[in-house]
């Protein structure tokens, strides 16, 4: 009989323990077992060179986007995730060639021309194949654009206005882009408005090393201009010259709206074993700009994520609710990934538990932000003490996180986060050829992932509800 007992107590041990090996919840051993784990793999690291040395840049509509898909997707199916392509169109926007040149100022000796390197804006339109000379009106804000409204008509509009760096260094880079980039993206389209010829924009960045920045400018159809970014150098020297005289400008620039291209988010889900049907998202953009490799914005974002699935398979932790991975499609221009999804899960939000995604670059993480309710904080005290040992416990509420891929589910009540981090340097980066492999460190890149990995973890397990997001549309 006691031989009988001790069998079954060991068999019942047994049992608890595989069941624990498979699920353990948010017990502190299993967070701090992946956040270990994440901080010995090199998994996000090595994906991510696949991705930009073996592909490159991954703009909408591009072959580099598409061969993108297929590689995010094989990886998955590598791991055992049970992978969805879900159909989205795209805009193929393609950059043609793209000059200019300062043909005239005051005091200018006979002969002499001076080079400006620039590159153009998403959704520009093209000059003629010769390209357009027309004087240069520089302007630094959009009063002073108001206020001059009567010149703008026939000229090259040049909005030369800094970043912010002294912002970004005291941890407001997201703030100081905001403001900058608030130019490239209305600037083109109010200059189009007022008949200008062509827009050009200071580069939205810190690092002043004449490489211009890309993005997209807010041009619509029907007033179409030609739109560059020009470098910050370049910028300075127009406005010094405009001090001396008149400045006049040739600008070619080819690009081409083709028509909508056929792509995909790729969604990759470790299903739930009790709650299968909620959801936790965890993600980051696919697509990139096209003058470099989008290492940072956002192969970073993407990797961690799909690292997330590798380390929770090693460990072999089966999550209480689907973790989904989402590697989104045309963040860059357009949204249109985000705007599929959310039509495909408006009538499933309330099953989305919370949705991460990482679309900041590659710097240090220092915690997470989340736009949760103020009496919810209290509950992420396990995940914080778990993360503190990495210098990643900090833990910032916010009302709103307004993320990219994710504000269409945050304004249907999903909870978003995001990852506290360095972005100090990102802007010298961002949108750049630039843009590189190099630039990402391996150790904070497995700081993000473990952040990432046990956050994921946690959401997908917790017995207490966060709650929803609280955000008040204005």
């Amino acid at each position: 009989m006691l031989c009988r007992s001790l069998t079954l107590a060991v068999a019942s041990t047994f049992i608890t323990f595989s069941a624990f090996a498979a699920t353990p919840g948010i017990d502190p051993a299993a967070l701090v077992q992946i956040r270990d784990a994440a901080m010995r793999s090199d998994y996000a690291y090595e994906r991510l060179a696949d991705m930009t040395d073996l592909i490159g840049p991954r703009l909408s509509g591009s072959a580099g986007a598409a061969a993108a898909v297929t590689q995010v997707a094989e990886a998955m199916r590598k791991l055992g995730a049970k992978v969805t392509l879900q159909p989205v169109k795209v805009p193929h926007w393609v950059r043609g060639a793209e000059s200019g040149e300062i043909v005239g100022y005051a005091g200018k000796p006979s002969g002499v021309s001076q080079k400006i390197v620039l590159t153009a804006l998403g959704g520009s339109s093209a000059t003629p194949a010769a390209g357009i000379t027309a004087e240069v009106l520089v302007l630094h804000s959009f009063d002073e654009l108001k206020a001059r409204a009567a010149e703008v008509k026939g000229r090259i509009v040049l909005f030369d206005v800094p970043f912010d760096q002294d912002m970004a260094d005291h941890g407001l880079a997201g703030p100081a882009y905001g403001q900058s980039v608030a130019y490239r993206v209305a600037g083109p389209r109010m200059a189009a408005e007022m008949g200008a010829a062509a827009a050009l924009v200071r580069s939205v960045g810190g690092a002043a090393y004449r490489i211009p920045h890309a993005g997209t400018a807010g041009l619509q159809d029907g007033a179409r201009i030609p739109a560059a970014a020009v470098t910050i150098e370049d910028a300075m020297l127009m406005t010094r010259l405009a001090k001396r005289g008149p400045v006049r400008m040739h600008l070619t620039l080819t690009p081409q709206t083709l028509p909508d291209a056929d792509s995909f988010n790729v969604i990759a889900d470790l299903p739930g074993t009790e709650k299968p049907d909620e959801i936790v998202i965890i993600s980051g953009h696919l697509d990139s700009w096209d003058l470099a490799t989008g290492a940072n914005d956002d192969g970073t974002g993407v990797t961690s994520a799909m690292a997330v699935l590798d380390i929770l398979k090693k460990l072999d932790f089966k999550p209480r609710r689907t973790i989904r991975m989402i590697a989104w499609m045309n963040e860059e221009n357009g949204t249109r990934g985000a705007r599929a999804y959310l039509a495909a899960e408006t009538a499933n939000a309330e099953k989305h538990v919370a949705a991460f995604e990482s679309d900041n670059g590659s710097g240090r993480p220092f915690g997470l932000k989340a736009s949760v309710g103020m009496q919810s904080v209290k509950y992420f005290a396990p995940l914080r003490a778990a993360l503190q040992p990495i210098g990643a416990g900090a833990f910032a509420r916010e009302d709103a996180l307004g993320t990219g891929d994710l504000s269409g589910l945050e304004l249907a009540g999903v909870p978003s986060f995001a990852p506290l981090m360095d972005s100090s340097t990102y802007f010298n980066y961002h949108h750049t050829p630039a843009d590189t492999f190099d630039k990402v460190d391996p150790d904070n890149l497995r700081r993000h992932v473990a952040l990432m990995s046990t956050t994921a973890w946690f959401l997908a397990n917790t017995d207490q509800p966060i709650g929803r997001a609280n955000v008040v549309v204005k």
